[in-house]
């Protein structure tokens, strides 16, 4: 379960992404909640995964997918 957590928080990182890069410096409101949202809920499930997981690697795969998901977004 906690790979599920961790998926969905890297899966999170993507979106709180592209949702920053639209909200134009936070100066458009909707983008703005979705890029704040999604970054505290993409902490928060990183949290819980890492009470199972090991926090290197929680962490490395965390912004892995984070990464890899908002260049493959954004190209």
């Amino acid at each position: 379960m906690a790979w599920i957590y961790l998926i969905a928080a890297g899966l999170l990182e993507v979106v709180w992404s592209v949702a920053l890069k639209q909200s134009q410096g936070f100066t458009r409101l909707l983008p703005s909640i979705v890029s704040l949202v999604g970054m505290v809920a993409s902490v928060a499930l990183l949290s819980i995964s890492m009470r199972t997981l090991p926090l290197g690697t929680a962490y490395v795969a965390w912004t892995g997918i984070g990464g890899v998901g908002a260049f493959l977004a954004e190209s």
